[in-house]
């Protein structure tokens, strides 16, 4: 296949498959805020922790707080020192678990196109990117923020994870 061909491809896959699982994901929440509650779903973290692994400023962090604390999904805790954290609430549990079974159910759609076989060389052959795109991007956080960790880690290793470790 040439190779001009096969980047395309590549291309075309991976925003189609990015568009349909955010179209899925974030039918009440924006990418950010649907990011932030994964995340938050792992514990409370700091405002500024939240904004980095989301990839937003300290501003915009703080904005995505206000409108998750106002809709009912995070709270704030008391001072940890000078540090003020931010965690679920019930309701933001639930929403995270939503997100995720929405998740999984876009992306299991996807891959049912394959074969068994198939689905074990697609699961190397991303494996591989996943280390190589790391390398560019330098941010296992930003690049696994709607990631289900414990899928990923459960009887395995995370590509992702064991790049940054590396």
């Amino acid at each position: 296949m040439h190779e001009s061909r096969l980047a395309n491809l590549l291309g075309a896959c991976g925003l189609a498959v990015a568009d349909l699982t955010l179209r899925n994901v974030t039918a009440r929440l924006s990418a950010s805020a649907a990011a932030a509650v994964v995340l938050l779903a792992s514990g409370p973290v700091s405002g500024t922790e939240l904004g980095r692994q989301v990839g937003l400023t300290q501003s915009a962090a703080t904005r995505l707080v206000d409108s998750l604390v106002r809709a009912g999904l995070a709270e704030r805790s008391a001072r940890a020192g000078r540090v003020v954290l931010v965690g679920l609430t019930s309701a933001g549990r639930r929403a995270a678990e939503e997100l995720l079974a929405a998740r999984a159910s876009t992306l299991t759609g996807v891959l049912s196109a394959l074969s068994a076989e198939e689905r074990a060389e697609l699961g190397g052959l991303l494996e591989k990117l996943l280390t190589r795109l790391y390398g560019d991007i330098g941010s296992a956080d930003l690049m696994c923020r709607l990631c289900d960790r414990a899928a990923c880690t459960t009887g395995g290793h995370c590509p992702v994870g064991q790049a940054a470790r590396s």
